[in-house]
């Protein structure tokens, strides 16, 4: 059984509008026009026990709605989901102690306290042995280097630290599935790269499956083989990561670097040409003609370096974001 399974889930929030000016403020407050956005649209999908999978999607995609919903934080309107075998909005005790949300914007922590009183209120709260607590609070701090930071204010640390102690707290009772929502947000690339190592690292450790979103590529890249990417809260690619390009890409980007200057212009009858100047030039070419296009490339020109690269995963990303709902890729 997949540790979560999603079925046809929707979420629809009902919503009014005002009439812009005095007299539709005045209007509104008899009558006001009442619509329903649908965040999430009919969506599906399954994580086997154990992934790390990447989930993907603008701002407004219907991300976070949909982890809420996995969570019990909100109904949906239709559709079925088992995480864990358990109906998350139900609300089970059980399905509680298994799973844990950490929210890159959200606290949990008590802003006044130290993050050791807040760990010992967390133990008291989910239930857990004190030989355990103290098992997992070791484990834990080693791996995010927190031990000379437990016995101060919260208010007092930095958010890369507040992040790391956040983690830390909600995986106390070391739940079977973490939903994690942008849990690099604002912090500086060290910091980035010490969460990610961390998450990595638990994952790899604890078997914990693990559903992450987050808008930086270097976390889903560093961390996810599979990802879920969402549009106009529909699920419009479930795989690899590494097929993305291959489905919504049809070209490489070739880059040049000249042994002398060359002409301000470029051969004619060359295609693909994105830059081309005296010392360098940038091509984007067709996969099924690299081969030739290279081979004349050499053949015509002095060039020092010539180097064939895919498309960046961000522009890939872009790509299908800016794709409009029901349009399939090309």
């Amino acid at each position: 059984m997949p540790a979560i399974d999603v079925k046809q889930l929707s979420k629809s929030f009902k919503t009014q509008r005002k009439e812009a000016g005095l007299w539709g403020s005045v209007k509104g407050l008899i009558w006001r026009e009442s619509f329903y956005k649908e965040a999430v649209k009919s969506v599906s999908f399954s994580l086997e026990e154990g992934e790390l999978v990447g989930f993907l999607g603008p701002n407004g995609a219907g991300k976070t709605t949909l982890l809420k919903m996995l969570s019990g934080i909100l109904y949906p309107t239709a559709g079925e989901v088992k995480v864990l075998g358990y109906t998350p909005w139900e609300r089970n005790r059980e399905y509680q102690r298994q799973f844990a949300i950490v929210m890159g914007q959200k606290n949990q922590l008590w802003w006044d306290l130290p993050p050791a009183e807040s760990f010992l209120l967390n133990r008291d709260i989910y239930g857990v042995d004190p030989k355990a607590f103290e098992r997992n609070i070791d484990e834990m701090v080693s791996l995010l280097d927190l031990k000379d930071l437990l016995d101060v204010p919260v208010r007092q640390l930095s958010l890369g630290q507040r992040m790391k102690c956040e983690l830390v707290a909600a995986l106390l009772h070391q739940p079977r599935v973490l939903f994690l929502d942008e849990p690099t947000i604002g912090l500086d690339v060290i910091s980035q790269e010490k969460i990610r190592s961390f998450i990595q690292e638990y994952n790899r450790l604890k078997k914990t499956t693990v559903l992450l979103t987050s808008h930086y590529m270097q976390d889903v890249e560093q961390l996810c083989k599979r990802v879920l990417v969402i549009n106009h809260g529909q699920i419009v690619y479930d795989g690899l990561l590494d097929d993305l390009s291959k489905r919504y890409v049809d070209h490489k980007v070739i880059k040049i670097r000249f042994v002398e200057a060359q002409s301000a212009t470029p051969p004619p009858g060359l295609e693909g040409v994105v830059e081309w100047d005296a010392h360098h030039a940038v091509l984007k070419v067709k996969q099924k003609e690299v081969a030739a296009t290279t081979h004349r490339l050499l053949g015509e020109l002095p060039i020092e370096d010539l180097s064939v690269e895919k498309v960046e995963v961000e522009e890939v990303i872009r790509r299908i974001f800016e794709e409009k709902p029901g349009i399939e890729p090309g």
